[in-house]
């Protein structure tokens, strides 16, 4: 089959299929007339490669597992496993300092409502949003920090 009814079957676009190629992923054939032609076994190759891109692996990550693309050998592909733990480990990494972040924001959010609402309050007025964002949160904004690094050690 053409590049276009292959990738319509992959539900990716026929740039991928040639970024496959040129990346040296996979190999198509070509016909006659010189148009890229896709087998079945193509199409399984393309497909691994589309999965594991999609699971955050990268064209150089995916040439060193080249083994497990193929359908030659019946059998798991005993390589992949260690780059599967590897990209693991390197998402559970990523996430954990996303969590980071995301407390970061957390703690900085409760410091400037309390702020607010310590404002509101001495100016006579009702806090607007004071702890709705945050209102499960009760941990020190700056806790773990040095001292003189925290929003708290910013005047209002």
């Amino acid at each position: 089959m053409q590049i276009k009814e292959a990738a319509e079957r992959l539900g990716i676009t026929e740039r991928m299929l040639r970024h496959y190629e040129k990346s040296g992923l996979m190999e198509a054939g070509r016909s006659q007339n010189g148009y890229r032609s896709y087998g079945t076994a193509d199409l399984r190759r393309a497909g691994r490669i589309r999965d594991l891109i999609d699971t955050g692996f990268s064209t150089r990550e995916i040439r060193a597992m080249a083994a497990c693309l193929s359908d030659e050998g019946a059998g798991p592909c005993e390589g992949g496993i260690a780059q599967l733990i590897t990209k693991l480990e390197q998402i559970d990494r990523l996430r954990a300092g996303l969590d980071e972040k995301r407390q970061a924001v957390l703690d900085r959010l409760a410091t400037l409502e309390e702020a607010l609402a310590t404002r509101a309050e001495e100016n006579g007025a009702h806090p607007v949003g004071s702890g709705d964002a945050v209102s499960d949160h009760a941990s020190s904004p700056d806790a773990g920090r040095p001292a003189g690094t925290g929003i708290a050690d910013y005047p209002a």
